[in-house]
């Protein structure tokens, strides 16, 4: 995680949850802590490329696999760049005003031995770091697949990633104004990851339109087994976005991992459920999305509660987002194409909100800040996922229809019959002659 929130962490280590604003880093990284980092740095790329082209290409149709995979791979070396180029300095550089960091660190220039705050070098905070902005934007692609033009996706994506993701994560994770005056938590991602990709992913399919047939025509994944491989690796890659945010191999990160395995089983289990009582049928699909739905939910949290409450958050998770699918879709008519909002942005705010409560010591959590309780603390995490959200909504309205001037959004009606990854790249995932 972050600047001034790996002294939080610090803090609740040893039972004293206090969010301090400065810490005397170590003279030299702890190995332990910087190899743990360094893992989960993978495992969170892990759960970009192969899990989520995985568990989104099992959702489309097989016309549409390929493009799916290069969208999602094209994304993450974008982002990836741009965050050394300058996304790390706009997100964690030197506070000013609150609003983005400094420029000083730049294509990752002059990084500290040790990143103030915790006990790993700033290279490996950066990379840890680079992961997660690349992993963000990638999310978006299941809302709008089927009929996005590639060029269009891609350059959109990589300027949302330091017009809406850097600044966001600047104000909450790099010590900017949302944690800094008014004191909103974020453990791993509900508010900075979830919250901003699921929010703008609706915004951006309300610009493209729905699918030719959407609501009119059965559009079933063609392979639910590639969607549960995926599934299970994001559900693995988890434990180093969620543990990793411990920022040391510690007990913080121990609870983490635990509270993020607990949810996924306990929403995946209750989204089964929910199906065998509405359909008639528990499905591979409703697994996946359901356990998918429990990791997003418990991630703003996974730190700060207990794992009672993990299993409350993934129950909520279920019983939230499978609803929430339905009226996106099926009322308000937006597709939403593979839920991207119902199940990381109402999952992320979710759980962003009932961090409040269940942060509280009386309910086995680390407890509140000096000063703080959970009104304020309430007040706080609604303040962070209103203004996050809003600053997602209003930034991605204007970045998907500028770029949209120069790169088309969509394709054609031809080429969206004929399928994405002959009409876009050439290609075809399945050859069956």
């Amino acid at each position: 995680m972050r600047k001034h929130l790996g002294t939080v962490l610090a803090a609740i280590a040893v039972a004293c949850p206090q969010i301090a604003f400065a810490q005397t880093s170590p003279a030299a990284a702890n190995g332990a802590d910087t190899v743990w980092i360094l893992v989960s740095s993978a495992f969170v790329l892990l759960m970009c490329m192969p899990g989520l082209t995985l568990f989104y290409g099992g959702l489309v149709r097989a016309k549409n696999f390929l493009a799916v995979t290069v969208q999602v791979g094209a994304i993450t070396a974008a982002a990836s760049l741009l965050w050394v180029m300058c996304g790390y300095t706009i997100a964690f550089g030197e506070v000013g005003r609150g609003l983005i960091g400094g420029g000083g660190d730049a294509l990752l220039a002059h990084l500290a031995p040790v990143r103030a705050g915790t006990t790993i070098p700033e290279n490996v905070f950066a990379l840890y770091q680079m992961c997660f902005a690349a992993i963000t934007p990638a999310l978006m692609v299941g809302a709008w697949v089927d009929r996005t033009r590639f060029p269009w996706v891609v350059v959109f994506s990589a300027l949302w990633g330091l017009v809406v993701y850097a600044p966001a994560a600047h104000w909450i994770w790099g010590g900017g104004w949302l944690f800094r005056e008014y004191g909103t938590l974020d453990f791993a991602g509900g508010i900075v990851v979830h919250t901003t990709a699921g929010v703008s992913a609706l915004v951006a399919v309300i610009l493209v339109g729905p699918r030719l047939g959407f609501n009119r025509t059965l559009m079933l994944p063609h392979s639910p087994a590639l969607t549960m491989v995926g599934a299970a690796l994001l559900w693995m890659g988890w434990f180093g976005f969620n543990g990793g945010s411990a920022l040391a191999g510690n007990a913080v990160a121990a609870s983490a991992i635990i509270n993020t395995h607990l949810a996924a089983c306990a929403a995946a289990l209750v989204w089964l459920a929910i199906e065998q009582w509405q359909v008639g049928k528990p499905t591979s699909v409703g697994f996946a999305t359901g356990a998918v739905a429990g990791l997003a939910t418990v991630t703003p949290a996974a730190g700060f509660i207990a794992p009672g409450a993990a299993i409350l958050f993934g129950v909520a998770a279920a019983a939230i987002c499978f609803p929430m699918i339905q009226l996106v879709k099926a009322r308000l008519k937006v597709d939403d194409s593979l839920d991207v909002f119902a199940v990381h942005g109402v999952g992320g705010m979710t759980g962003s909100i009932l961090l409040a409560l269940f942060a509280s010591k009386s309910l086995g959590g680390v407890g509140y800040a000096p000063g703080r309780d959970l009104g304020s603390q309430l007040v706080a995490q609604l303040l962070g996922v209103g203004v996050v959200a809003a600053w997602s909504a209003i930034a991605t309205f204007a970045l998907a229809k500028g770029t949209a001037l120069v790169f088309p959004m969509r394709v054609s009606e031809d080429e969206e019959r004929e399928g994405l990854d002959l009409a876009s790249h050439g290609e075809r995932a399945w050859e069956m002659d």
